[in-house]
């Protein structure tokens, strides 16, 4: 009977996301089209496994990030007001699901009462509020920047949303055929194997680079437009090393948490046993490693390249929300 009642729940928030996507596209007019292209049907059921199924819960975050941002374009007050007050409601329905994204913390009770928290001074009023988050698989990194997006509200990207940003902005250039391969490479590091005459023609194509490196410098090109344009946070993507290349102001975190707390928490959120996470672990931290390091030359969860490090299980989701908000001076501040 729980199932059941799970299930109609899990369809009815799945209409209200395809809906508010619809009412978006409407008010807004946009060029760069809906976000979910899909019949009806196809799309609710997608949207309600999504929620269904716990560990893809960043690509529902990534879909609902879509949204939002661009409802944050929209110019009349009082459309834009309605569509986020909806959004915010849609949101808030789905985080009382049992294991939802940021659901399943993650911190070490024993430490939180030795934890102490700095005020810094408020950013240049100048400058657009860009957070570029790094972190280490399983420390709760993603749910922390959703949700301090959010909270800001500022818009958020990650892998998926710059995937799908990309194709629809480069589509006449063909620049991002294989979506599957390009988010296993940004998200791993890894590069496919291809035959020679493929590899020649994609060379040809990008000018003398591989597709993977084109889509790189495409992707880092976005994110300077970004931070230039919009006050946003970036996960992952190099962003903080891009946009310290290119003198763009920038607030840089790393998030991590010890090893045994992560394998907890992959083993919590994934359905994993220990020998699993463990595995799953050390091989991603050795992509990101890789893909960073390869694309920057500096090091990977170096302390001196950012501008605070944070042990997400010193606090969990939320007070690390508040730590990073301390040292961003951005309490009170909302941001529609």
């Amino acid at each position: 009977m729980s199932e059941n009642i799970n299930q109609e729940i899990y369809t009815e928030l799945a209409n209200r996301i395809y809906d508010l996507d619809g009412e978006v596209y409407r008010v807004l007019g946009s060029s760069l089209g809906r976000t979910f292209t899909g019949n009806r049907d196809t799309t609710i059921r997608t949207l309600s496994m999504l929620m269904y199924t716990k560990p893809d819960g960043h690509l529902l975050r990534s879909e609902l990030a879509l949204i939002s941002n661009m409802a944050r374009t929209i110019k009349d007050d009082a459309e834009r007001s309605r569509l986020m007050t909806e959004y915010d409601e849609i949101l808030k329905a789905i985080e009382k699901l049992p294991d939802m994204f940021g659901k399943t913390d993650i911190i070490d009770a024993e430490r939180v009462a030795l934890n102490l928290a700095a005020r810094r001074e408020k950013i240049s009023e100048d400058d657009h509020l860009v957070i570029c988050i790094s972190r280490t698989q399983g420390s709760a990194g993603n749910d922390i920047g959703f949700e301090l997006a959010d909270n800001l509200r500022i818009n958020y990207y990650d892998v998926e949303i710059f995937d799908q940003v990309l194709k629809r902005l480069e589509a006449e250039k063909d620049a991002v055929q294989d979506k599957e391969n390009f988010t296993e490479f940004n998200k791993y590091g890894k590069k496919t194997h291809e035959s020679l005459r493929t590899k020649l023609k994609e060379l040809n194509r990008y000018h003398g680079l591989s597709k993977q490196d084109a889509v790189f410098f495409n992707m880092s090109d976005l994110i300077c437009d970004l931070a230039r344009t919009e006050d946003c946070l970036i996960m992952g993507r190099c962003a903080d090393a891009i946009l310290k290349n290119n003198h763009i102001p920038h607030i840089s975190i790393f998030i991590s948490a010890p090893f045994q707390v992560r394998i907890q928490h992959v083993m919590d959120v994934r359905n994993m046993d220990m020998k699993e996470a463990v595995r799953f672990l050390k091989k991603m931290d050795r992509q990101h490693k890789r893909y960073y390091e390869f694309y920057t030359g500096e090091k990977w969860g170096k302390p001196e390249n950012y501008d605070l490090c944070i042990n997400s299980a010193n606090y969990g989701i939320k007070e690390t929300i508040d730590v990073i908000k301390r040292l961003l001076n951005q309490q009170t501040v909302q941001r529609n």
